[in-house]
């Protein structure tokens, strides 16, 4: 029987008017109709076909059947196509295909691997199918990495990652990190991060090499409940190889935010440990987390520092203030967290219809003073009940002075009653609950800079008269309750705000375009950067070690919404974000705040 293809021709179109039969041709096709007709069928049978090409030659294999190669791996031997091989692993392609010693030799050993893993190995080669397993998966990995099987050991990687637990974690990123594994490591990591007290109690804890263990320590993204479980952990780890981890006490204690404890806790748990007792050189630490529980923020370190975990951050909290001049008092008082950029609304400030007091954060929480006009009344931010307790009134009734806390105190600074500029200074001990007079300034101003560093009162600019600036800066010693003046700053200027940040006092305002600092130790100044543009009377508080500007007043009288941050460690000033509303003369401070939202069951 002959096949015949093609279409029939007719009697025109063969030229056979004559002949009584038609000649057909064998296989022959009418090359002008191809793409017209459906004379062409692509036919493909898919991965199937592969599959069973695959599980022939997997059949070839068991048999023996076309073997070429034999892989002998820790004395077992595994018959082989060197075809299949070339066409799976680079590895075997270079072996077999160059002129090597091995792509002559039916037998080749192969050192360094199981030949349990070996076997899973072929199986994925011969079959695309492997089962990885607990007890497999680090050896098969290996394997995969040496043949070059790109897919198989990605496959054990993503296995590791599903196997994620609080006592294998640290082991997986151990071996994540030896084999370059950065995606794997990372979510290690941040396992590890997300469950640290779990992740602590295991035994691959205790293993950590000192710098592995630091580098969880010093993270603000380790989740805990309470800082005293990062204390725990430490001192587990110190006391598992005590005699040779001792030495290491005091550089992991500097990660462990100890004046965040509690100072029940602090007292009993942590001083009283015999280790940290026979410890000299973990004192300062120690001591610094003493000067906190009495100063509270106005003693600031890294370990002051809340990890955000905990519930508490750095708020700066935005008191008061006057959208433009002559106009309204505000009555608010918002939280502003540059973190999350969020602002939240606390308790309403008392008596808002004042003007131009001062503002300054004791502890954590906040006093606000004096007020036009002649006031003497002072209120106080609970900042754990969000409630404003009036407390003891000034001595002397002022406005357009400023606060400053230096150790544990609240020092009002001159300012204005009316009649002439104040060099009255008074001090407040929360714990009296009481204002004391201390020597008063040699220069009388009023809207000067006011801040606290490395144990002094420092007093900058201000106004002597309605006419005038002062470029004078005047020092005040507690310990010798008197002033003396200090190198002038660069510049003349009343409504000027100063902070302290690392013992150096940052100045800012004064319808200037510049920070000044001010080195207390040289006795030194210096312009460090230029603002975007002029603004007076604006807030200025230090927040997570940066220091930020809040709004303030221009030129032109207008209000600012505008938050610059100034980076000391870089040098660098941006433009972060916008204030719920133009604002200025509005007191600004930081404090530990509690958001109750990342706590809740």
């Amino acid at each position: 029987m002959v096949l015949i293809l093609g279409r029939r021709l007719n009697r025109e179109e063969s030229g056979l008017h004559d002949s009584p039969a038609v000649k057909r041709k064998v296989f022959e096709v009418d090359s002008k109709t191809l793409g017209v007709h459906d004379d062409v069928y692509d036919f493909c049978s898919g991965p199937s076909h592969a599959e069973s090409v695959l599980q022939v030659f997997n059949e070839f294999r068991d048999s023996r059947l076309f073997t070429d190669v034999v892989i002998s791996v820790q004395g077992r031997e595994f018959p082989c196509h060197r075809a299949v091989l070339s066409a799976c692993s680079s590895y075997f392609r270079a072996m077999f295909c160059n002129d090597h010693r091995e792509s002559r030799e039916m037998l080749v050993e192969i050192n360094g691997i199981l030949a349990e893993a070996m076997d899973t190995f072929l199986q994925y080669v011969y079959t695309g199918h492997a089962k990885i397993t607990t007890d497999n998966v680090q050896f098969l990995f290996e394997t995969s990495s040496l043949f070059q099987i790109n897919a198989l050991r990605d496959a054990c990687a993503k296995f590791l990652e599903d196997q994620l637990d609080p006592c294998n974690c640290l082991g997986i990123q151990r071996f994540a990190d030896a084999h370059s594994l950065k995606q794997l490591a990372s979510r290690c990591r941040a396992y590890a991060l997300q469950n640290f007290p779990e992740v602590a109690q295991h035994e691959e804890f205790l293993d950590l090499r000192r710098d592995e263990l630091e580098e969880y320590l010093c993270s603000d993204e380790l989740v805990i409940e309470r800082e005293e479980m990062v204390f725990e952990a430490v001192m587990r780890w110190v006391y598992h190889s005590v005699e040779y981890r001792r030495p290491m006490l005091k550089e992991l204690l500097q990660h462990v935010r100890l004046p965040l404890l509690h100072p029940n806790y602090f007292v009993q748990t942590v001083e009283g440990d015999q280790l940290i007792q026979n410890a000299p050189e973990c004192y300062q630490l120690l001591h610094e987390a003493r000067r906190y529980h009495v100063l509270g923020n106005e003693m600031m370190s890294p370990r002051t520092m809340p990890r955000r975990s905990t519930g508490y951050s750095e708020v700066i909290v935005v008191v008061g203030g006057c959208e433009r001049i002559g106009g309204f008092n505000l009555p608010y008082t918002e939280c502003y967290d540059p973190v999350t950029g969020e602002w939240r609304s606390l308790a309403k400030l008392p008596e808002f219809t004042k003007s131009e007091y001062a503002v300054c954060a004791l502890r954590n929480d906040i006093l606000v003073s004096g007020g036009r006009i002649n006031s003497r009344d002072v209120w106080m931010y609970n900042s754990q009940l969000n409630l404003w307790i009036r407390v003891a009134s000034l001595n002397k009734g002022r406005w357009r002075h400023k606060m400053a806390v230096l150790l544990g105190k609240a020092y009002a600074v001159g300012g204005y009653d009316g009649q002439c500029r104040l060099s009255n200074v008074e001090c407040y001990d929360s714990f009296s609950n009481r204002w004391t007079e201390v020597a008063p300034m040699k220069e009388a101003v009023s809207s000067p800079a006011v801040a606290s560093c490395a144990g002094k009162l420092f007093v900058i600019g201000g106004g002597p008269d309605d006419n005038t600036c002062s470029d004078k800066v005047q020092s005040y010693d507690p310990e010798t309750d008197s002033w003396q003046l200090r190198a002038n700053i660069p510049i003349a200027r009343r409504c000027i705000t100063a902070v302290s940040l690392n013992n150096l006092i940052y100045v800012s305002g004064g319808l200037t375009k510049s920070i000044f600092c001010y080195d207390p130790v040289q006795d030194y100044w210096m312009h460090v950067v230029h603002t975007f543009s002029k603004q007076e009377s604006c807030g200025m508080s230090v927040c997570n070690g940066k220091i930020f500007i809040l709004g303030g007043r221009g030129e032109n009288g207008e209000a600012s919404d505008s938050i610059l941050c100034y980076d000391p460690a870089s040098g660098i000033i941006t433009g972060v974000a916008a204030m719920p509303r133009p604002i200025s003369y509005h007191g600004c401070v930081t404090i530990h705040r509690y958001n109750e939202s990342l706590h809740r069951p």
